[in-house]
């Protein structure tokens, strides 16, 4: 049993001290092996054959490499108190597979929180960027769907089991897991909801429950003749927010396999959720995209902003505003969204509730890209990773902006400083 830091204060406003690098999505990230022009990028494949909770994604995720020690340690940087987590290797049905328990100190009653103090207990810990900005991305997209089934705003849904501590913890974990196992792409297969009803803070509900339902708009369903939850509002969640799509096993060059445990043993199958992780074999120049746009000419420019922030948190590819002039010498804007297929659709609300138009543009549109990976380099200012695009013989390459700023503010220096060192590494490295 590993104890929570039970004197930890979430409210302190004393600057966090920066993770240790070995926290810091370095060590797994950059003992990869270097990749061929060949080779998209490192995948997670999420095997959804008996549903998905928080609990599991993040077992399934230990089980395929992550230190317990390392996500234990890096869950005492939340500053949450009242809690304990450990780590039991169980079998279903005959298959090992690895549990993350979180054991609330009964003593400490957990209060029910809003969004604003999910949000703010993301931001007082010292997460990298990438995990945070996730893990609010995952809390924002449950806000949405609470206060859509409760006919109330996001601002006034009140967390009930998801803004307990468990439910953070497993919401982080994941999202770190993710990030120091250097995964770069999330898909997953569809998804098994269960039969029957589950007992909610409301009471006996339908399964799936009306969050997860919600959250569940657009993704494809599995069917599985098991009465109970199979799919928890944490992890459809997780897997909605985080996967880029959702179908069968992709092409990939498989490097680990992991499964994680759910708390009951179902007698018609293995309560296991599998994750399987490799490098995607993907062809080049094969992706297809959705554009939406529309013309808006009586939305004032901060109603515009409002709507890009609320767009880039449903996970598209891009968003973007161009100055047009429409008829009768009316000054407007050209709002642009390019997303994936399954994220059209949420897109388009956005665009519907946050703007005051009355049509949207959708077309699909064939897109040529580089094949994509990450490489990391050693600067004077510590590991830095290198976002590398190549096509037959064109490379070029970009070191990652929030791992610079990360190195910037604990070294006190420009930023420019150090791309320019991250950049100059690569280049060097790339030569031999």
């Amino acid at each position: 049993m590993l104890p929570a830091d039970d004197d930890a204060d979430p409210h302190v406003d004393a600057d966090p001290a920066p993770l240790p690098s070995e926290y810091r999505g370095v060590t797994l990230a950059s003992a990869r092996a270097p990749r061929g022009p060949g080779i998209a990028m490192r995948t997670a494949y999420f095997d959804c054959f008996c549903g998905a909770a928080g609990d599991m994604i993040v077992a399934a995720l230990v089980d395929v490499g992550l230190p317990e020690e390392s996500l234990a340690h890096f869950l005492k940087e939340l500053g949450l108190a009242g809690y304990s987590v450990e780590f039991e290797r169980v079998k279903r049905h005959g298959l090992a597979a690895r549990r993350f328990v979180v054991t609330l100190d009964a003593s400490q009653p957990q209060p029910h929180r809003h969004l604003h103090h999910v949000v703010k207990i993301l931001e007082t810990a010292p997460l990298p960027e990438p995990v945070r900005a996730n893990a609010v991305r995952v809390f924002q997209r449950l806000a949405e769907a609470e206060a859509k089934v409760h006919a109330t705003t996001v601002e006034k849904v009140h967390f009930h089991e998801v803004g307990a501590v468990d439910a953070i913890v497993d919401v982080v974990g994941a999202c770190f897991a993710l990030h120091q196992l250097g995964v770069e792409r999330v898909t997953c297969s569809p998804i098994p909801t269960g039969l029957g009803t589950v007992r909610c803070a409301h009471g006996d509900m339908p399964v799936p429950a009306p969050a997860t339902a919600e959250l569940l708009r657009g993704v494809p369903l599995a069917t599985a003749d098991v009465a109970g939850e199979l799919t928890t509002p944490t992890g459809a969640a997780l897997l909605t927010t985080l996967a880029s799509s959702f179908g069968p096993l992709p092409a990939m060059t498989l490097s680990a396999i992991g499964c994680g445990a759910g708390t009951k043993d179902f007698k018609e199958r293995a309560n296991v959720l599998r994750v399987l992780i490799g490098e995607s074999a993907e062809p080049t120049g094969d992706d297809k995209i959705v554009v939406l746009e529309t013309n808006l000419d009586d939305a004032s420019p901060q109603v515009v902003a409002f709507a890009v922030e609320r767009l880039w948190e449903t996970g598209v590819l891009d968003v973007y505003t161009l100055p047009i002039q429409m008829k009768k010498g009316r000054t407007g804007v050209l709002l642009c969204v390019l997303c994936e297929p399954h994220r059209a659709t949420e897109a388009e609300r956005v665009i519907f509730s946050q703007t005051p138009t009355f049509g949207v543009r959708r077309t699909t549109a064939q897109r040529s890209t580089l094949t994509r990976r990450h490489e990391t380099v050693a600067t004077e200012f510590g590991p830095i990773r290198v976002k590398v695009g190549q096509r037959g013989d064109v490379q070029t390459a970009a070191p990652e902006y929030e791992d610079c700023r990360e190195a910037a503010i604990r070294s006190n220096a420009p930023v420019q400083t150090v791309m320019d060192a991250a950049r100059r590494a690569w280049e060097l490295r790339s030569r031999r």
